[in-house]
């Protein structure tokens, strides 16, 4: 993977932890570096299951694809949260 590949990633895995966090009710009690990894790893597992599913490529905005993301993140920063909230 090249350096615009990892920081493309980087940045989209920003934008989808934070739409993530904007998606679930109340305050998470995670810190923004936490949120960016959600982000990453729910980009990256996204974009393969909207690939399974047969929604990745589209002629347009894959918008399927980016709620699929958005979806995994949220899920992914609520159970952050929740593991955070049990310690």
């Amino acid at each position: 993977m090249e350096i615009s590949g990892i920081l493309s990633a980087i940045v989209i895995g920003i934008v989808i932890g934070v739409l993530g966090r904007l998606v679930l009710p109340g305050r998470q009690r995670i810190g923004i570096l936490w949120t960016i990894l959600v982000g990453i790893a729910a980009a990256l597992i996204g974009t393969a299951v909207a690939a399974a599913l047969g929604v990745a490529d589209t002629d347009g905005v894959d918008w399927i694809e980016w709620l699929i993301q958005i979806g995994l993140a949220a899920v992914g920063v609520a159970a952050l949260d929740r593991a955070k909230a049990l310690r």
